[in-house]
């Protein structure tokens, strides 16, 4: 993997290292191994993507979080939402409470396919 190091007048992020995690990701072919594992999707159209929630998660805690509100200090940082490719990112009590209610069973899916 190679990684350029340089000055830049664009934004950066006190998470830099996340652009590395983002291309780890990428070269695991994560994203569609969570495609196909068959997740359900949201009911609604203003839910957010299994996918999504899962490596919102995951970055989060690389990030340092170690409780679900700690996850809020990514949701806000506009340059890991567009690292990532994330149109918005979720609040952290929702997927508190989707996990608790059994978002990923077979009774939370929906037929709709969600967009980054």
């Amino acid at each position: 993997m190679d990684v350029d190091l340089r000055f830049t007048d664009k934004e950066i992020t006190a998470w830099g290292g996340m652009g590395i995690m983002k291309r780890m990701l990428g070269h695991l072919g994560f994203a569609a191994a969570l495609t196909n594992a068959g997740l359900p999707q949201p009911g609604s159209n203003r839910g957010y993507c299994p996918e999504q929630l899962i490596t919102q998660f995951m970055l989060s805690v690389w990030c340092g979080a170690n409780r679900f509100e700690h996850g809020d200090v990514t949701r806000y940082d506009p340059v890991l939402k567009r690292v990532f490719g994330f149109t918005r990112m979720a609040n952290f009590t929702k997927v508190g409470r989707e996990g608790a209610r059994g978002y990923l069973s077979e009774q939370a899916a929906g037929s709709r396919r969600c967009d980054r």
